[in-house]
């Protein structure tokens, strides 16, 4: 036959009958009934009805071996919930991690934690991100890898610190107290956060995780810390930062929200010129009376300004107002805009370089004799305003950066709570700035006669990301990391970082762009205290190796609550002082500042991936973290080690309501994960389990904003109970079978199994990437192509009738229940990363285990190449062609009760489909059992004689074989015509020679049972 003689051949082709394999809509009348009482077979694999006792069919009940199995088609409310506690108790879910971590593996895979923050509840976001990682964790695990996963928080900060507070009211507490209350409310945090992770089936190691309040954690830290100031990138310097008026602390740029939506109180403002440019003053006679217009959001500002800036390189001119003859010196470019905002014509009078402005001098609008000069800037752009830029050099970085190259003054106007200082004037002092002080501004410049225009302008603004207010810049003194220096070797290493999606890489390299220092101090009590000891006289700050090494062993030892618990002369012991080359104790005092936690996050690398590389597989976080976690985590590495901590980051998006908006209380679509497991005093919502929240993390594009609602969990449930109604009608299928003593060798089996083994392997092969590719959407949809496709329409739809008729240990049958099995244990496993409860739960219900073996400890899908055999695809796809041909002929029709003749000229197909059937004509060769026929019969040429009531239907089937070398495009006919046997009372098949009697097959089956 044609597969023997073609095994060396490749079984690649072409074309195939896809339809037809997909079909399967025209089903075996044998299996619609329900013989055994046990039997629940499930909707999707074929609905049954009950049979009358009396009848004929009805006394061939017993004999007619129908699915049997306890594993329910669908399990809701508490006995859902009941299940997969159950669940986690019987298979260990608990001790599954430091079971794996203890057994032998070639290979480790590291997905680093991104610590949440423990200061609150746990939500749908925490949901999205864990499972994630815990079906990326469970895959590796079940391929065979050692994995390394330690669940983290991040226990300090402000927000911690104000709801520890706010809980007491009003009080006046040390920082030692201040510590005490916001570690309780961190820990009971975490206890809340770590309970739903664990019930969500997150697999790790609970009781071993890293928290950033813990004294080793916490030296680890100040290991990095130190490691960076000797190198010269941690300093301290008096400059601009975001400042919080709400929270009164500085804040990194990772600590800001942007509100698009905030509306500033925008003006135009004059600065007279008093001193012109040599250029204008020489070629211009009518230039007296020029004032420069500038643009601004920030009119609070305006008195403390230092200078106006201008584009070298831009064209400026002189305007004269048609209403009023004001002259006005602006960017040429922003003339005709601005004079359609001012709603007056604009005569120009003269045209310059921006160059041309240099040694031009204006008067304050607001402070009396105050000179401003003119002076060059590149920051300066056309966009908005006036192609001039208002510069106060204390409330603003790019405003700095000119004041520190042209030598100007630096004067902060505003104090910690955002109210203007003394140094405003007294008719400020005292004034909120951003509020009653900028009202008191905006009526001075009117009462000068500076004020030109007031609109309000929308625009992104900073906002502090825990209070949700706005923040302003102000200089003050703190300590910062010099990123400058480490953007560029940080580029270089993360374009050896794989990033998924690769979009996000550019907001990666963008973000480090934009951030050219990184503030590292905060005003706060609740954080790891900046190891530093400052001079009572001169403020000179004493930080160094020695000092900071003595500090970190401190810390190990007893946390870092003990800066203000020892006293001062054990934190600066004398034989550190010595090495200091300081003098004595007594004129120190310690810091009072703490470290950013972004930098206690951006540390965790040191303290928790293990030597002696620290290095992860994989950070997995949302899309807020490019500019937060992996970017500190980021600068921190290349700071010390020239290398990134991560081989590969991926960035998910927010989880969203299923309209797409933000979550929120005030709009009533927040979705609380526990609700959607345990259900909700609501009707409308139900108990969906740990399974459902799970496929809907699994199945959404992480890669966009992932939409969760009613419709969303719904649609995961009704996924889930048609994957266990396939799953029941396997298990019901394998009742009685032992794949250790039953199994066929694959060799011995029918054409059909050994192909459905060989779609198998392709099937493990697809769902395996697609794990691999971190795309457990992709694995879902091919899981479901596999089900839906080739074994409910395909597969299940052929076999069975020799799953129910055939005799219980007939070679057919369990050749049939082998494939079974391989396809259970295939499914069951490739599931099992996204549903751990149901795949354990099918793994108890399956056969071949002994007693107490769980899925999880027994690796990944089995396959193997050899069920890829030559010429057995060509086989089956060639008669799945004719099967489709067929099919066709008879819409709306049963095909059993047809006889088939299939007419091929002598060639490779013809060979091929001998190797199905090998008489001229048959009822029950493999042939007929694909074509689902009462009869086949396989011939050369159709009958010339055929009945008037013959349908006819004709195709071909492309054959190409060894990659093109052996081709053959084949032809077939087919005739179908009604059969004239009767059907059988047992099998229901068109095959009996009379009425009510057995057919043959029927026969023997139970000739042979009695």
């Amino acid at each position: 036959m044609l597969l023997c003689r073609t095994s060396a051949v490749s079984q690649s082709i072409a074309r195939w009958g896809s339809t037809a394999r997909r079909r399967g809509a025209v089903l075996h009348p044998a299996l619609s009934f329900n013989y055994r009482s046990c039997q629940s077979v499930s909707s999707t694999e074929g609905k049954t009805q009950p049979v009358d006792a009396g009848s004929s069919q009805g006394q061939y009940r017993d004999s007619v071996l129908l699915p049997c199995t306890d594993f329910p088609m669908k399990l809701t409310g508490q006995k859902l919930l009941d299940r997969e506690l159950e669940i986690q108790r019987m298979c260990g879910f608990a001790e599954l991690y430091s079971w794996q971590r203890e057994r032998k593996a070639k290979k480790e895979f590291c997905l680093h934690d991104g610590p949440p923050y423990a200061n609150g509840d746990p939500h749908v976001g925490h949901a999205l991100n864990k499972i994630l990682k815990d079906i990326r964790n469970r895959f590796e695990m079940l391929r065979g890898r050692q994995v390394h996963y330690v669940p983290g928080w991040d226990c300090h900060g402000m927000p911690i610190e104000l709801k520890a507070l706010g809980e007491l009211g009003p009080s006046s507490l040390s920082a030692l107290q201040i510590r005490q209350k916001a570690r309780q409310f961190a820990e009971r945090a975490i206890a809340r956060q770590k309970a739903a992770f664990q019930r969500w089936g997150v697999m790790a190691d609970w009781d071993k995780c890293y928290y950033t309040f813990d004294g080793a954690y916490e030296a680890a830290q100040l290991k990095v810390f130190q490691e960076m100031h000797s190198k010269g990138l941690i300093y301290q310097d008096y400059k601009p930062v975001f400042w919080s008026p709400s929270s009164r602390t500085a804040l990194a740029e990772a600590e800001l929200e942007y509100n698009p939506e905030h509306v500033s109180r925008a003006i135009y403002t004059t600065f007279p010129l008093d001193t012109l440019p040599a250029k204008l003053a020489s070629e211009a006679e009518d230039m007296k009376g020029v004032s420069v217009l500038v643009w601004t959001t920030q009119p609070w500002t305006i008195p403390a300004n230092q200078a106006v800036c201008y584009m070298p390189n831009a064209q400026y001119s002189v305007l004269k107002r048609a209403d009023s003859g004001q002259l006005l010196l602006v960017a040429t470019e922003r003339a005709a805009g601005l004079a359609a905002l001012l709603g007056t014509e604009l005569e120009s009078k003269g045209t310059f370089t921006g160059s041309e402005l240099e040694g031009g001098i204006c008067r304050h609008p607001t402070i009396p004799g105050k000179e401003v000069p003119l002076l060059p800037a590149n920051h300066v752009t056309m966009g908005k305003g006036t192609g001039l830029v208002h510069t106060a050099p204390a409330h603003g970085m790019e405003d700095f950066s000119v004041a520190s190259h042209f030598k100007l003054s630096v004067e902060c106007i505003v104090d910690e709570e955002g109210r203007f200082t003394e140094l405003a004037g007294p008719e400020l002092a005292n004034l909120r700035a951003m509020d009653e002080g900028t009202d008191k501004v905006i009526c001075m410049l009117k009462e000068s006669g500076a004020l030109v225009r007031e609109e309000p302008c929308v625009h992104s603004y900073p906002y502090d990301w825990r209070t949700k207010k706005p923040v302003i810049i102000r200089p003050s003194k703190q300590w910062f990391i010099n990123t400058a220096s480490l953007k560029d070797k940080a580029k270089e290493v993360l374009q050896k970082v794989r990033v998924m999606p690769e979009s996000a890489r550019g907001g990666l390299l963008s973000m480090l762009d934009r951030r050219t220092y990184w503030c590292i101090s905060r005003q706060r009590s609740w954080g790891v205290p900046i190891p530093v000891f400052y001079h009572k006289d001169t403020g000179e700050a004493l930080i160094n190796k020695h000092t900071v090494s003595h500090i970190s062993t401190l810390f190990k030892e007893k946390g870092s609550d003990c800066w203000w618990e020892l006293p001062l002369e054990s934190l600066l012991p004398p034989e550190v002082l010595k090495k200091s080359k300081a003098g004595p104790v007594e004129d120190y005092v310690r810091g009072e500042d703490v470290l950013d936690i972004w930098f206690d996050s951006g540390a965790s690398w040191a303290a928790v991936l293990e030597e002696p590389e620290p290095r992860a597989d994989m950070y997995v976080e949302g899309k807020d973290q490019i500019g937060g976690w992996f970017q500190s985590s980021l600068l921190t590495s290349v700071a010390v080690r020239n290398k990134a901590p991560y081989k590969s980051l991926v960035v998910h998006g927010f989880a969203v309501s299923e309209k797409g908006e933000k979550m929120s209380k005030s709009l009533g679509n927040v979705v609380d994960p526990q609700v959607v497991i345990n259900g909700g005093t609501d009707p409308t919502t139900p108990a969906y389990g740990a399974d459902a929240l799970r496929w809907w993390v699994a199945e959404s594009n992480v890669f966009s904003e992932v939409q969760i609602g009613p419709t969303a969990l719904r649609s995961a449930r009704d996924s889930i109970n048609k994957l266990r109604n396939t799953l029941k009608f396997l298990l019901g299928n394998l009742q009685g079978f032992d794949p250790r003593t039953h199994a066929v060798d694959p060799k011995e089996m029918q054409y059909l199994d050994q192909y459905m083994l060989h779609l198998l392997r392709g099937y493990s092969i697809k769902v395996t990437d697609a794990y691999s590719e971190f795309d457990a959407g992709r694995a879902i949809r091919v899981l479901q192509a596999f089900i839906n496709r080739d074994l409910s329409s395909f597969y299940f739809s052929i076999i069975k009738d020799r799953l129910y008729c055939e005799p219980e240990g007939s070679l057919g049958r369990r050749s049939c229940q082998t494939v079974l099995e391989e396809v259970l244990d295939g499914l069951t496993r490739s599931i099992a990363p996204i549903l751990p409860h149901l795949a354990e739960e099918v793994y108890l219900h399956a056969p071949g285990h002994d007693e107490g073996e769980t899925l999880f400890r027994s690796g990944w899908v089995k396959s193997s190449s050899v069920w890829r055999r030559p010429g057995l695809e060509e086989a089956v796809e060639g008669a799945c062609a004719i099967r489709d041909s067929f099919l066709s002929s008879i819409p709306g029709k049963n095909a059993a009760q047809y006889d088939l003749t299939v007419a091929i000229e002598p060639g490779l197909l013809f060979e091929l489909m001998e190797s199905l059937q090998e008489e001229p004509t048959s009822t029950c060769s493999q042939l007929t059992e694909l074509m689902m026929s009462a009869r086949t019969t396989l011939t050369s040429s159709l009958p010339r004689d055929l009945p008037a009531d013959t349908l006819l239907a004709s195709g071909s089937f492309l054959i190409n074989l060894e990659g093109g070398v052996i081709r053959e495009d084949s032809a077939f006919s087919i005739a179908a015509v009604p059969t004239s046997a009767a059907r059988c009372p047992r099998c229901r098949r068109h095959t009996s020679d009379t009425p009510d009697c057995l057919c043959p097959r029927c026969q023997s089956v139970l000739s042979g049972a009695a």
